[in-house]
């Protein structure tokens, strides 16, 4: 019983730091109903402060749920101008993208 307290944190741990040199943010961890509602609250952020190109590299992401997606998603199209560049995703999200966003041309992916 001890033993899980210490690994359950790690888990489900989300960490969002900025970018050094460009508008965006750094993501480690997973995306999933656990940690949604840190990751909602550093895309609206990375919304209000995004002029141009933002940036969201994933490159530590194992996993993105199909809400965690979506967020991204409606920030994407929520933004008055310009797109995000989405680096180095976890594999399902370039898929979910395709299959319910297919034209969304707000969000550009490079590959992992």
């Amino acid at each position: 019983m001890g033993g899980q307290g210490p690994a359950a944190p790690q888990s489900t741990a989300l960490e969002v730091d900025p970018l050094s040199g460009r508008s965006g943010i750094r993501v480690r961890g997973e995306i999933s109903e656990v940690t949604r509602p840190r990751w909602e609250h550093a895309l609206t952020e990375l919304s209000q402060r995004h002029q141009g190109v933002s940036y969201v590299e994933l490159s530590e992401v194992a996993f993105i749920d199909v809400a965690g997606v979506t967020a991204l998603a409606v920030t994407a199209m929520d933004l008055n101008s310009g797109r995000l560049v989405i680096e180095a995703p976890p594999p399902q999200l370039p898929r979910v993208l395709e299959l319910f966003w297919p034209d969304l041309d707000r969000i550009e992916v490079t590959s992992r």
